[in-house]
C-alpha cells in the first residue's frame, strides 16, 4: 500500500536543485535518497515531511495532496504522522535528556518506551541536560524522541 508519494517535484533557488522528481513509499518499505552534497536531498526531504514547499509538483500522503492542506493541517500530520530526524538534534537545551523524550511523547499521547531507551542506550542518561551529553548520545535522544512517538513515517536526515 503507497503511503507518501511525491509527484515531479521540482524545486530551485538561484537555479534549479532537482526537476520532476517522483517517487513513492509503501507501507513498511525504507528508501534511501542519495547524492553528492548539495544536490538537494534535505531539501528533498524537507519538501516530502512538509516543511518546504516545491515550486512545483505535488506531495500525496493518505490520498490527500499535501500542500493543498492548511498550515494547521500540515502542522497536526507532521506532529502525529511524521517523525522528522534532522541533521542538527534541535533538544531544548534547557530540559534534560528525558524530559526532551517525554515532550515529544506527551504531545502524540504516547509513553516514553523503555525498550527505546535501552536499545539506544540512553537510559542512563535521562536526567543529564542535553548539554552534558555527546554529540552521539545527543542524536540518540533525538531519534528516541521520534521513536517515543511512534510515526507512521520517519524522515531522517543524515542520521
Amino acid at each position: 500500500m503507497e503511503l507518501l508519494k511525491g509527484v515531479n517535484l521540482t524545486h530551485a533557488y538561484d537555479y534549479t536543485l532537482f526537476e520532476n522528481v517522483s517517487l513513492s513509499v509503501g507501507e513498511g518499505e525504507s528508501i534511501a535518497i542519495l547524492g553528492v552534497s548539495g544536490c538537494g536531498k534535505s531539501t528533498l526531504l524537507h519538501i516530502l515531511c512538509t516543511l518546504l514547499k516545491p515550486n512545483s509538483g505535488e506531495v500525496i500522503y493518505g490520498g490527500r495532496s499535501i500542500y493543498e492542506l492548511s498550515s494547521d493541517e500540515r502542522l497536526k500530520i507532521r506532529r502525529n504522522d511524521f517523525g522528522i530526524i534532522f541533521q542538527s538534534h534541535y533538544l531544548f537545551k534547557g530540559f534534560s535528556s528525558g524530559e526532551n523524550i517525554e515532550l515529544a511523547a506527551k504531545l502524540t499521547n504516547n509513553a516514553i518506551d523503555d525498550e527505546i531507551l535501552k536499545k539506544l542506550q540512553i537510559e542512563h542518561t535521562l536526567k543529564q541536560g542535553v548539554g552534558e551529553l555527546s554529540g552521539g548520545q545527543q542524536q540518540r535522544v533525538s531519534i528516541a524522541r521520534i521513536l517515543c512517538k511512534k510515526p507512521r513515517i520517519i524522515f531522517a536526515d543524515e542520521p
